[in-house]
């Protein structure tokens, strides 16, 4: 063999080992999407009812696959983003997360910092670049990109806002192009909205009807441009949640502990003007990456940390485990996925971090528990799971649980010292709304049926369910029926 290859030209050689560069696969991009407390129901693609106005999201939902079970897994602190970044970056269960998740000023490096996203894809040759908000995270991880342009920017102009952070990414963008860099990136496009406060920009408010409203002893002016109430709307929610003195149910600027429909209209009002803001940041940044010639070959995924309340349930906050909260929207577009595609999925958000290993072909760390969705993509299989799991013990523990199995959903309260003790037992295809008694619904099922001796036996499977789960992921607390 070696005397055969002395005799070829070293021309040829070098001609062979072009062309053999050439026709290797490129590496596939990521612009990975992630907003600040945005419920899917806010988006037409979830709620066909809803008059926000997202041309961009409902056009990645049209020309890619929309996930419909997709789920955070809870937290153990009033602060629901932070927990749920940590389980995004490392794609860790909650339980076995580091102490920054739930101690968010224990900060000392970590031995699973270096198997995050950005570490992670920078050992894999990737360019890796972030823009996020600053707080309420896992620093320990977003230090690992190559670029960091961090900043939280909830204000409504150009340098305030969303704007902001598309900037960063288009500059990176463009200096890119300038370099002609030809290495793949994975690229962390988070946003600090919708999250309070809610301070739209001017002409986007005024289309919704609504004001950055300041005084606490006056209501928002009414206007019909704002969005109507929720249909699972209520005035107060009929118990306790729990969590003494919670700022997001208390004093979140603009509503505070105000629930009359002129409120949360307002507020709806605030929290679209802020989410087609991002829409129209989004369209930047990708009519860009089309430009460059990068868009066919790159990944889109769109979520949010976790959902949002704002009325619903008589609710405001995130530290609650019902469908409007504990799912998110969930929008992947890219190579090879088939458009129009709906699908359960079944996933949660710490089963991104192995998808986009094996979507770039990067082994996955062996310190990661999610599952990757790629079968799911690549339309092998409707969901990865039958059972999802969630927690809200940031207030009195043992706090709140939830399970859901196919149509059957359970929630559980042991909240305030075992003063308040309550289960609610919802069929999602029956009940999708979670109806309570307090909605006045007269269908049999719209209601929680935890109470009706016909449901005694899915009663007690689900019971027996989220004992199992809450077993399975090291729950480190026992709610007051259940025993080892």
């Amino acid at each position: 063999m070696k005397m055969f290859l002395k005799w070829i030209p070293a021309w040829l050689l070098v001609l062979v080992f072009i062309m053999a560069c050439e026709n290797e696969p490129k590496k596939p991009n990521f612009l990975f999407v992630l907003v600040d407390d945005q419920s899917p129901f806010d988006l037409k693609t979830y709620d066909p009812n809803s008059i926000l106005e997202t041309p961009t999201i409902d056009n990645l939902a049209k020309s890619g696959m929309v996930f419909h079970s997709a789920r955070h897994m809870g937290s153990m602190n009033g602060a629901v983003c932070t927990p749920s970044r940590h389980m995004i970056m490392s794609g860790r269960t909650l339980w076995h997360l580091p102490p920054s998740a739930e101690f968010q000023k224990q900060t000392d490096p970590h031995p699973i910092d270096e198997q995050t996203i950005g570490a992670v894809f920078n050992r894999a040759g990737y360019k890796t670049m972030r823009t996020c908000k600053k707080g309420n995270s896992y620093p320990g991880a977003n230090k690992q990109f190559a670029v960091i342009k961090d900043a939280t920017k909830r204000g409504g102009t150009e340098e305030s806002g969303s704007a902001w952070h598309a900037k960063q990414v288009l500059d990176y963008l463009g200096e890119r192009e300038l370099n002609q860099e030809s290495d793949p990136f994975f690229i962390y496009f988070g946003f600090s909205h919708p999250h309070d406060p809610r301070n739209g920009t001017p002409e986007l408010l005024a289309k919704y009807g609504a004001v950055n409203h300041k005084d606490t002893s006056s209501f928002p002016p009414a206007n019909p441009k704002q969005p109507a109430l929720q249909e699972n709307y209520l005035p107060a929610h009929p118990f306790h949640h729990g969590h003494l003195e919670l700022r997001d149910e208390e004093r979140v600027s603009g509503v505070w502990k105000r629930r009359d429909e002129q409120t949360v209209r307002n507020e709806l009002g605030r929290e679209y003007a802020c989410s087609e803001n991002i829409d129209i940041q989004l369209g930047k940044v990708l009519k860009k990456l089309e430009e460059m010639g990068e868009l066919d070959n790159t990944y889109i995924i769109y979520t949010s940390d976790h959902g949002m309340s704002i009325g619903r349930h008589g609710l405001m906050g995130k530290q609650n485990l019902y469908e409007h909260t504990w799912r998110v929207p969930f929008i992947v577009k890219g190579p090879g996925i088939k458009a129009g595609q709906q699908v359960e999925g079944n996933i949660y958000l710490l089963d991104i971090l192995p998808t986009v290993c094996e979507l770039a072909g990067i082994e996955i760390p062996e310190t990661v528990e999610g599952t990757s969705f790629k079968p799911v993509l690549d339309g092998e299989k409707e969901f990865i799971r039958e059972v999802q799991y969630g927690v809200y013990c940031g207030g009195s523990k043992p706090g709140m649980r939830t399970v859901k199995k196919g149509d059957w959903k359970l929630i559980k309260y042991d909240l305030l010292e075992g003063s308040l003790r309550k289960t609610q037992l919802f069929n999602l295809a029956e009940n999708p709304n979670e109806y309570l008694p307090e909605h006045g619904k007269t269908g049999e099922m719209q209601t929680n049926l935890a109470d009706n001796p016909k449901n005694a036996d899915k009663l007690k499977e689900m019971e027996v369910v989220l004992w199992e789960q809450m077993k399975a992921n090291d729950d480190p607390y026992r709610l007051w029926d259940q025993a080892d």
